[in-house]
């Protein structure tokens, strides 16, 4: 493209951005759009993605060709870095829309059998009855940690007790569970 191509072109984009001149639009939209889209073409994108995507910069080039500046570089470069630009864009949007069908986290639970339920609610039970042995401050202390989730700092926190007291109590009482749970299963 030679320099009174570049002026020219320059001057189209200047009336479509000051006077929203249509037939200046439409000279650029007659010359830049074949080459964008073979360009698009030649970066492996399908017909139809390339004319989508010369659609999207050209509107680009009405709505926003006061942001063209002459100075810094040519109408050409401008059009097809925007171009670029939106591949790139389209296809980083499309690699994170992927995903392995066959990935075991995708995948429904297998499902549990009867005899797998009763040992599990079984087990449960057995939970349950020794925790209930516990003493009340040791019981509470694993209530606020397992059921409802707080931090061995927060649990200080909400009942004025030292960090040390509260990691204690929690510790003591998983002592006992697990003697309580051992003598059962023995």
């Amino acid at each position: 493209m030679d320099a009174e191509e570049r002026q020219r072109f320059a001057a189209l984009a200047k009336a479509v951005a000051e006077d929203r001149d249509q037939q200046a639009f439409s000279i650029l939209f007659d010359y830049f759009a074949p080459r964008l889209k073979a360009w698009l073409m030649r970066q492996k994108m399908t017909s139809g993605e390339a004319e989508e995507l010369v659609q999207e910069v050209m509107i680009v080039l009405w709505h926003k060709a006061g942001l063209y500046d002459a100075t810094r570089s040519s109408l050409s470069t401008w059009l097809f870095r925007i171009a670029r630009n939106r591949r790139i864009d389209l296809q980083r949007r499309a690699s994170t829309h992927t995903f392995d069908e066959t990935d075991p986290a995708l995948q429904p639970p297998a499902g549990i059998g009867a005899d797998e339920m009763i040992a599990n609610d079984d087990r449960d039970a057995k939970i349950r009855a020794a925790v209930g042995q516990l003493p009340e401050e040791q019981r509470d202390m694993l209530r606020a940690a397992f059921f409802l989730g707080q931090s061995h700092s927060e649990i200080a926190e909400a009942t004025g007790l030292p960090l040390g007291t509260v990691k204690s109590r929690i510790r003591l009482a998983f002592g006992k569970l697990r003697k309580v749970l051992e003598q059962e299963n023995a």
